[in-house]
């Protein structure tokens, strides 16, 4: 189905194909550790270079995420998070930035609550672009994703690595914007990812979808960022950034302004290495690989 006019993501991802480059997501789970300082640094990431940013809709029972994401999402909520306040950042982080795509990533509980219609029409007016629901199967799109489609919202699905050739078909239909590739099996912040097995992984799915592919968990370092930008759309890091939050979680005054500059100076470590991964030879040959299996 068709998105509606207006398609920040759909832009992005085709300003980066003409750059030449991947794309930068970055991921924090919104309110985190307050909702003033999760704003500071949300306001900040576009600057640090991220091309999109996913936030986090805080949970008390967040099951695919590691320990360091369940802990940013718990802190949220101490903090007084929300699905509504989590709008309201959104809607706050839109009056100084209309370009950069922003998606809410997390689980259907809140959505339910809250009501599904009334979720979408109140995130498309915070400025919203997509949601990525993970506990939320193709089985149930009636839910939500159609619903959201309709209205404008993409709806951004998750392939992993036991996402066999049988359940593939099911996996892409009614997805939309990208496909978000999980890069190992298990929870989030707990393992390292493997460049070499997401070559493979990426290039069997370019061959049942021209959508853009992310791939995210399991990066940590400008160095892991920018083997997966050789092959994939884009990187996603989210663990090593909270991480940074946590540090200064508990700070006040002078020193939580310090962590915000700490989270924004390791978005920026991570958009280096993302931003010249290509630049080298075995960018070069990774760009090589992937052409021929999509040739194939």
């Amino acid at each position: 189905m068709a998105v509606a006019a207006g398609d920040r993501i759909g832009e992005r991802f085709a300003a980066l194909k003409a750059e030449g480059r991947a794309g930068f997501i970055t991921f924090v789970t919104a309110g985190d550790p307050d909702f003033e300082t999760s704003l500071a640094i949300v306001k900040g990431l576009p600057a640090a270079g991220a091309d999109l940013i996913e936030l986090g809709m805080p949970f008390s029972d967040p099951m695919a995420d590691g320990p360091a994401i369940q802990a940013s999402s718990l802190r949220a909520l101490k903090a007084g998070g929300s699905l509504k306040r989590t709008l309201e950042l959104v809607g706050a982080f839109r009056d100084g930035d209309e370009a950069t795509p922003v998606v809410l990533m997390g689980y259907y509980n809140p959505i339910y609550i809250y009501g599904a219609r009334r979720f979408i029409a109140d995130a498309l007016e915070a400025g919203v672009d997509g949601l990525i629901v993970v506990d939320l199967p193709p089985e149930e799109d009636e839910e939500l994703c159609l619903p959201a489609l309709e209205a404008g919202l993409h709806f951004i699905r998750l392939a992993t690595p036991t996402t066999d050739e049988k359940r593939l078909p099911k996996v892409l239909t009614n997805t939309s914007g990208f496909i978000y590739f999980v890069s190992i099996t298990g929870i989030t912040g707990t393992k390292s990812v493997d460049s070499e097995a997401v070559a493979v992984a990426v290039s069997r799915l370019r061959q049942s979808t021209d959508l853009p592919i992310a791939v995210g968990f399991g990066i940590k370092t400008p160095e892991q960022a920018a083997a997966i930008a050789r092959v994939a759309d884009a990187a996603v890091v989210g663990s090593a950034l909270v991480n940074r939050i946590a540090e200064g979680a508990e700070a006040s005054g002078e020193a939580k302004a310090r962590m915000v500059a700490s989270v924004l100076e390791g978005a920026r470590e991570l958009a280096r290495g993302v931003r010249g991964a290509r630049l080298d030879a075995p960018a070069a040959a990774g760009d090589r690989r992937l052409s021929s299996a999509k040739g194939s």
